[in-house]
């Protein structure tokens, strides 16, 4: 039987600020935001924007002053490899819709930037398959253990930007990308990286409007497992807001032509 990463998350007891973008504009970073209210209230915002070539409005945009909004960590799942890669591009030869992520890793207590952050990511490709773990969602592909996994070092801003395509679903999740944050990692020669203390572990999701376009395009549209939609995922539920709402804006004018997330993660350095 498949794994599933349904049950909330053992470890969270730690907090993490997700800052608005008031707040990023305060400290000079200019990201994305994350929305800050439960998702009937962000909804309504982005409600008006084409699937195709709209903008997720997060909660707060609009406002004169920082917002922040603390929510619990999620879990991690059962799909993590401890592979350490440093890599921006994570797609390798996936086939999908483009993704880039523009992720800044801020400290809670000030809102100031983290440099030489680890931010990693990794999640299933368009049929909800993971790497390492091909055939879990029912589909059999070539699996080298690897696609859709990195992650790589903050600048002196903040920002961490990673590549990829759009997440595809498996059962009982909405589309979602999980996430790590380290901090005093070591590079190594071969790519990787070692050492460090793992800070933050949480996920990223999209808005419901955006993930119905690119559901119905090749190949998520030959993914065979029903999808779970964002308002019905136990995860995303459980945290009782938007918090982790990417804010989505699209690359082109077509679904095809892609989208970029932006969010502000605000961390303990200390945790």
């Amino acid at each position: 039987m498949p794994m599933t990463d349904l049950s909330p998350s053992p470890m969270g007891r730690r907090r993490v600020l997700l800052a608005g973008s008031a707040a990023a504009a305060a400290i000079g970073i200019g990201a994305g935001t994350a929305a800050a209210r439960p998702e009937s209230a962000a909804a309504s915002d982005t409600a008006a924007g084409s699937a195709a070539t709209g903008t997720t409005t997060a909660a707060g945009t609009r406002g004169t002053a920082a917002i922040c909004t603390l929510t619990k960590e999620l879990t991690e799942g059962p799909y993590y490899l401890d592979h350490a890669l440093v890599r921006a591009d994570v797609a390798e030869d996936k086939k999908g819709v483009p993704l880039e992520l523009v992720l800044t890793a801020v400290d809670t207590a000030t809102c100031a930037p983290l440099n030489k952050a680890l931010v990693e990511i990794w999640y299933c490709d368009a049929l909800g398959e993971y790497s390492g773990f091909v055939g879990n969602n029912g589909h059999q592909e070539p699996d080298n253990g690897k696609f859709l996994r990195g992650g790589v070092l903050t600048g002196t801003d903040g920002v961490a930007k990673l590549t990829g395509i759009y997440p595809g679903w498996y059962r009982g999740r909405c589309v979602h990308v999980h996430l790590k944050v380290h901090t005093g990692v070591t590079l190594t020669p071969d790519g990787s990286f070692t050492g460090g203390n793992e800070i933050h572990t949480g996920q990223l999701f999209f808005d419901e409007k955006i993930t119905e376009a690119v559901a119905k395009l090749s190949p998520y549209s030959t993914n065979t497992v029903p999808r779970t939609p964002l308002s019905a995922d136990g995860i995303y539920g459980n945290g009782g807001t938007a918090a982790g709402l990417l804010a989505v804006t699209a690359l082109g004018s077509t679904p095809s032509a892609g989208y970029r997330g932006t969010l502000t993660v605000g961390v303990d350095p200390d945790a």
